[in-house]
């Protein structure tokens, strides 16, 4: 993660930020307990890091017009620059991984995270 941290750094975003701004660009409009899901975030931290990632600018947040309880989050024009800006630098540090680990090693890592993830639900 040091290489990923150091990039971040340099865009005023930590990790957690980072992989909620990308699924909500992913996703489009999505509800904060997707984004809790997709990002494997607990939903109290999440509403932290919303809460920042609007203060920046990054995303907004919109009562949903079926639903009024439920909020819809979507990316804005900066958030959008943000992640075009430092995606492939993000793309980069990821092959390097797997090149150094090889392609099967890195895959396999993926398929025991995945698990991992699929044992918390």
């Amino acid at each position: 993660m040091g290489p990923i941290r150091a990039l971040l750094s340099d865009a005023d975003l930590t990790e957690q930020q980072w992989r909620v701004l990308r699924v909500v660009q992913e996703t489009g409009g999505i509800d904060p307990t997707q984004i809790s899901e997709r990002a494997c975030l607990l939903l109290p931290s999440l509403t932290r890091i919303l809460q920042k990632l609007e203060d920046k600018g990054l995303i907004r947040r919109e009562k949903d017009q079926m639903d009024r309880r439920r909020q819809i989050v979507s990316i804005t024009a900066a958030g959008e620059q943000v992640i075009d800006h430092n995606l492939p630098a993000s793309l980069a540090v990821i092959e390097h991984t797997r090149a150094k680990m090889g392609h099967e090693r890195y895959e396999a890592l993926l398929d025991l995270l995945n698990e991992l993830h699929q044992l918390d639900e």
